[in-house]
């Protein structure tokens, strides 16, 4: 087991080094410049999308809605990442970390959509009526480069199983077993047979969970947050003084080095909204959807929910109660860090986002998995991933927290190379696809974005 644990960490070192974080900030950066900063111009109108009901396409192909992709998607991101994930950032990264994770969403909103429309283009139909697409499907169909499709594929399917089922399944049996004294044996068993409900039912039954328990999983923890902050707000731009002040400094890292700062800000935001990864568009894919750019539009919201809300939340709190320094970490941390301004109600806020946090992550990834593996065995293979899926949700209560974690993150780099290779190598059809739905479909409010995605798109 140590061997393995010093094996994971050595490939972590590599995977999550300087040339990565360049490489998924970097696509961001890329991609917005050639978008002409769409997800600046354009945010507004694409939350009214995601939320509204002034388009409700019934007619295109498709397996679920807008929303429900949104929220399937939504259901995969908003997990431990966003609660521990951001503690444990803070922690090794200081305050200033909370401003990376800032930058790393705003340009991951860029990289969030151009997956997204990627994925609704080369989509297919699988044998049994649903869509299929995502990465492993523009790169094949796109780029014509199977084995790095293949690639793709792999590492998914086995990512699924530490980002979204062992972390967040450790993760819950650790809240439930320290806040309601419940053994993690039970907590594992309960959710692999309430997992296992779901799943069998496939992407229609996921999307309607999801639209029913996301909004109001987000809603108990961000109200929970905001009562903290607006309770203290006197405590409020000191705490947003010290992540801007030591996001260039470090100076709440030994040595003051502004490297750590940077790269646990980046490494979090990432594995907490997952742009670049390539897992969310395999949602997106699944929505009835007249223009990829639409849904497009819809899946970029995703990252403004997940980071600049819900991430922010738990930083500014963190901040604020200034315990980061004190020796926790991760959810221990979040929840004492709660506590302090709310007393026994703080950390029982966090223990419930923990658990409905995480038991969503496992609906979101399980599809995102079966996806990946129907790809490389076929359709007819996806009951069985879902068996041994719902087993290992048991076991997950059970594994070591560091090792998992260090696993999850692993997964996460092996997905993030071939998915940021085809983003940039296919930009130019996303450009396209952009500047097609800005012509036809939004003429008024769009026809400034498409100007300056055509200036930036000729360069």
């Amino acid at each position: 087991m140590a061997f393995i644990e010093k094996s994971i960490d050595w490939a972590n070192g590599i995977l999550w080094g300087p040339p990565l974080l360049i490489l998924i900030v970097g696509t961001g950066i890329y991609l917005t410049f050639r978008l002409g900063f769409l997800q600046f111009t354009n945010l507004a109108y694409a939350l009214r999308l995601a939320f509204g009901r002034r388009h409700q396409d019934k007619q295109s192909k498709g397996d679920i809605s807008h929303y429900e992709a949104l929220t399937t998607a939504l259901a995969a991101t908003v997990g431990t990442g966003n609660i521990a994930g951001v503690a444990t950032a803070v922690v090794l990264g200081g305050p200033g970390a909370v401003f990376w994770m800032w930058i790393t969403a705003f340009f991951g909103m860029a990289t969030k959509y151009a997956e997204a429309i990627l994925a609704v283009k080369y989509r297919r139909e699988s044998a049994d009526g649903t869509m299929s697409g995502g990465p492993m499907h523009y790169i094949e169909q796109g780029l014509g480069w199977k084995w790095l499709a293949v690639a793709f594929a792999v590492f998914g399917s086995v990512a699924a199983f530490g980002i979204g089922n062992l972390v967040q399944i450790n993760s819950v049996a650790d809240a439930a077993s320290s806040t309601f004294g419940v053994p993690a044996w039970v907590t594992g068993l309960v959710l692999a047979v309430l997992t296992g409900i779901v799943i069998i039912g496939g992407i229609k039954i996921i999307g309607r969970v999801t639209a029913f328990f996301v909004p109001i999983m987000a809603l108990i923890y961000v109200v929970g947050g905001l009562v903290i902050i607006i309770m203290n707000l006197n405590l409020l731009p000191g705490a947003i003084g010290l992540i801007f002040k030591d996001a260039f400094t470090g100076s709440a890292v030994a040595g003051g080095a502004i490297g750590a700062v940077i790269r646990w800000g980046v490494a979090r935001g990432v594995f907490s909204n997952e742009a670049g990864l390539g897992s969310s568009p395999i949602a997106a894919a699944a929505a009835r959807t007249d223009y990829p750019a639409r849904q497009a539009l819809v899946s970029m919201t995703q990252v403004f929910i997940d980071t600049i809300i819900i991430c922010s939340i738990t930083g500014i709190v963190l901040v604020m109660a200034g315990q980061y320094t004190g020796g926790l970490t991760g959810a221990s941390l979040t929840s004492a860090s709660f506590e302090a301004f709310l007393g026994t109600a703080g950390s029982f806020i966090v223990s419930i986002g923990i658990i409905l946090f995480a038991y969503s992550t496992v609906l979101g990834w399980s599809y995102y998995g079966e996806k990946c593996f129907a790809y490389l065995f076929g359709d007819k293979s996806v009951m069985a991933y879902r068996i041994v899926f719902v087993v290992m949700v048991f076991f997950g209560s059970i594994l070591a927290l560091e090792l998992v974690w260090n696993f999850a993150d692993m997964m996460n780099g092996l997905m993030a190379i071939p998915n940021l290779i085809a983003l940039v190598a296919l930009s130019g059809v996303v450009v396209a696809e952009t500047k097609d739905f800005m012509a036809k479909v939004k003429p008024k409010t769009g026809r400034a974005a498409k100007e300056s995605i055509g200036q930036s798109g000729a360069q």
